[in-house]
């Protein structure tokens, strides 16, 4: 904001963008805000670079347009990523410049800078986002047709050609070359010299015609390559020299190398997996025990949906997508932990059955895996078993061939990897503003504050977390100002954090900023960021996922926001502001900044007096003021408008034929019937009463049963030796029967159920 401080100058003529994007200059800006604020150094738009496409895969050698700099054809370009790797650029016949992406060992945005003098200087610079290689398109990727096939090649009858496919139009040359990588993670688990490695080995095809299309029957590789068995496969214009890095370059996806292996595997898959599977298992005994610290699972399917500060939809296994689980069979949706664990960064995974009951491994092959490498990465990326994507595929998927896919020692398998129960798992509290500002607290408190400013929302000395929320008055069907307000813009951070905005803009358009600067998701619907993770449905629904655990989702209607934070347990007692005090009293929700309280419940004056005490100020506010208006209204005008006074008690006048509308449309829902009457719209009052219920349902979700506050799970029981079981269902109220086989008899309970404490009734059975 400080971009905002000073009028447009007059003399600019010595101040330059050259090496300063991003930064506030004497005379005029080189932040992105100085377009909208007109207030840009004169060769802002030279030196300061927008590019397209913005994203690609963390594999590289993706070539993207420098849209904004026409540069001399006989420049000698060089692109310089994170300061340090450096490729090669060039002119095209039209005088645009390119640079072509680097592989990188991350994910997120990357600054990049250009050079045209062969790299002694870097004026230039940019951002580049990398992306996890399941996450691009697969337009973007070669196609494994029928990829099963190539990842089983060798095993029960699957022989024959292999077919590779891709776009020709991707590389810019008449012969290529595809060639073979292998990956590999090598030095001692868990310490400093541990490094994980992209490697060439071989090139399988050479100077064939880009065509698309090329078939193939695999023969066994020569030498020790055969050793690789997680790999990738990579298009090259055959131009460039075998293996040479960081050109353009089109990637298969990363798999299983079947289709190359020696010998040995061709002719007993069995055996040679088997072996492999048990030498896996002797090397998990060694290593550190990373169950312990994973988080527990949701209980029910309701719950994992619920809680999207810390668990998100697993693409492998969507109900939104058809339920198509090829590695959980019998599931219908799972989740991943979105955070990897603290120390040794692992993953968690939960699948649900029909039910909405969690699948453990210990019933069936279906259940839910933990993963010693997070399939998604973890901050600070780099090295093992933090790659992203990669570590999980030698930690936890080649493993799952060895033992399940090539052999039959699924058991060996899913005794390392064991599902983890819900027994230690707490739901988080949730808080929602919307319509007209209505609140509802962490612990349920209902009010309504209409006041014009910039609030916070929730902060917490416990992480350091910010929500801020802007209001601004809301207008009747004709357009005249109405005299409610309604939320128009949350901005939030956590720690040092990057700073994620969601605004209307004044033409009314939902757009998301990320430290001031607009984002586009027609890329990329997920990004990896500082201190969060950012997520954006295709009708724009957006979810902020902290590293703590905290989560924010908000939504846009009727020109206004819809918010929602969850918070875990750990906050408790740990926050404040309009959401009150997280600690199940409701009491002490209208504590002010000075610690003082005022009672429960309030009227809607004193209401007023509570949410004016909770004004920010511009030192620390965290919004972005880019025009005339927000400087003129929010930077430079009162963070709390005292001028303003809101409708307090809407009348209901019977001859009004609005009223009768009102009855039918909100039945007994007061913020429907509020903000149908202030705003003179049904329209509003439906988004308003459906925001309501839909804040009803994710509390019910979240806490099935009030009274016990959490989902009681007595965790899983065996059946007897020399017998069998019947059911899979371990919470509360839970019923599980045992029989013995033919000549046995039993002894100890027939039954047991799942009781209140959290034990089993009765005593275990035998035969």
């Amino acid at each position: 904001f400080a971009s905002v401080i000073y009028t447009k100058p007059l003399n600019r003529a010595r101040d330059s963008c050259s090496h300063r994007c991003g930064e506030l200059l004497h005379t005029c800006s080189c932040q992105v805000t100085c377009q909208s604020l007109g207030i840009c150094c004169p060769d802002y738009e030279e030196f300061c670079l927008k590019i397209s496409p913005y994203s690609g895969s963390l594999m590289g050698g993706k070539d993207f347009l420098i849209e904004n700099t026409a540069l001399n054809a006989s420049s000698v370009l060089t692109c310089r990523f994170k300061q340090k790797i450096k490729t090669t650029g060039y002119v095209d016949k039209d005088g645009k410049a390119h640079c072509i992406s680097p592989l990188l060992y991350e994910t997120g945005f990357m600054p990049f800078e250009v050079s045209t003098d062969d790299g002694l200087t870097f004026p230039y610079s940019g951002t580049w986002l990398s992306v996890h290689h399941s996450k691009v398109s697969d337009g973007e990727k070669c196609t494994l047709v029928n990829e099963t096939k190539w990842q089983h090649y060798g095993t029960h009858g699957t022989k024959g050609n292999l077919t590779l496919t891709w776009s020709h139009q991707a590389l810019p040359a008449t012969h290529i070359n595809i060639e073979v990588w292998g990956y590999q993670e090598r030095g001692d688990s868990y310490s400093e010299n541990w490094l994980a490695e992209w490697k060439y080995l071989y090139t399988l095809a050479r100077e064939i015609p880009n065509t698309g299309k090329f078939s193939f029957i695999p023969v066994p590789a020569k030498g020790n390559y055969s050793t690789w068995d997680f790999g990738i496969l990579r298009i090259t214009p055959s131009s460039y020299s075998d293996g040479q890095s960081n050109i353009p370059s089109v990637w298969s996806s990363g798999h299983a190398l079947a289709w190359h292996l020696g010998k040995d595997f061709r002719n007993d898959p069995n055996a040679w997996a088997t072996a492999k599977c048990i030498e896996w298992d002797r090397k998990e005994k060694n290593l550190p025990n990373f169950l312990e610290e994973i988080i527990d699972c949701p209980c029910t399917l309701a719950q994992a949906r619920a809680d999207t500060g810390r668990f998100h939809t697993d693409y492998g296994c969507d109900v939104e997508k058809g339920s198509v689980c090829t590695y959980h069979p019998g599931a219908v949706h799972c989740v991943r932990a979105v955070q990897a664990s603290p120390q040794y960064a692992a993953g968690q995974q939960c699948c649900y059955d029909t039910t909405g009951t969690q699948i453990l491994t210990q019933d069936s092959t279906g259940g839910s895996t933990p993963d010693r490498g997070h399939d998604w990465g973890s901050p600070p990326f780099m090295k093992p078993p933090r790659i992203p994507g990669f570590s999980h595929w030698l930690y936890d998927v080649i493993s799952f061939y060895y033992c399940c896919l090539w052999s039959d020692n699924c058991h060996v398998y899913l005794k390392n990897r064991p599902s983890s129960d819900c027994r230690t798992y707490h739901p988080p509290r949730a808080a929602s503003v919307f319509g007209d500002p209505h609140f509802v607290t962490f612990d349920g408190l209902n009010f309504t504050f209409k006041g014009q400013g910039e609030y916070m929302l929730v902060e917490s000395d416990l992480t350091s977390l910010r929500v801020q929320g802007r209001t601004q008055q809301a207008h009747f069907p004709n357009g005249t100002g109405a005299q409610v307000t309604g939320l128009s813009a949350v901005a939030m951070q956590e720690n040092n954090s990057d700073v994620i905005e969601v605004r209307y803009s004044e033409d009314l358009n939902l757009e998301v900023l990320l430290n001031q600067k607009v984002v586009n998701f027609s890329e990329q619907s997920w990004m990896d960021l500082k201190g969060l993770f950012l997520h954006s449905t295709a009708d724009q629904n957006i979810t902020v996922m902290f590293s703590s655990g905290s989560g924010v989702e908000i939504k846009g209607s009727e020109g206004f926001l819809t918010l929602t934070v969850l918070l875990p347990e750990k906050f408790i007692n740990h926050t404040q502001g309009l959401f009150g005090v997280m600690n199940g009293n409701i009491e002490d929700e209208y504590t002010f900044k000075n610690k003082t309280t005022m009672s429960v419940p309030a009227s809607p004056q004193q209401l007023f007096e509570f949410g004016a005490n909770w004004a920010i100020e511009n030192g620390t506010s965290l919004f972005t003021y880019d025009t005339e208006f927000l400087l003129n209204n929010f930077f430079y005008g009162e963070k709390h408008n005292a001028s303003f006074l809101p409708v307090f008690f809407p009348y209901e006048d019977p001859a009004d034929p609005l009223v009768k509308e009102m009855v039918l449309l909100c039945d007994s829902d007061p913020f429907c019937r509020f903000d149908v009457l202030t705003t003179r719209s049904l329209q509003v009052g439906s988004s308003t009463r459906l925001s309501h219920q839909n804040h009803k349902l994710l509390v019910e979700n979240l806490e099935p049963d009030i009274s016990l506050l959490l989902v009681v799970s007595c965790g899983w029981l065996d059946h007897p030796i020399n017998g069998r079981k019947n059911g899979t269902n371990y919470l509360l109220g839970s019923t599980i029967s045992f029989i013995c086989n033919q000549g046995y008899e039993l002894t100890g309970s027939k039954e047991r159920i799942c009781q209140v404490t959290g034990a089993w009734s009765g005593d275990t059975p035998s035969c």
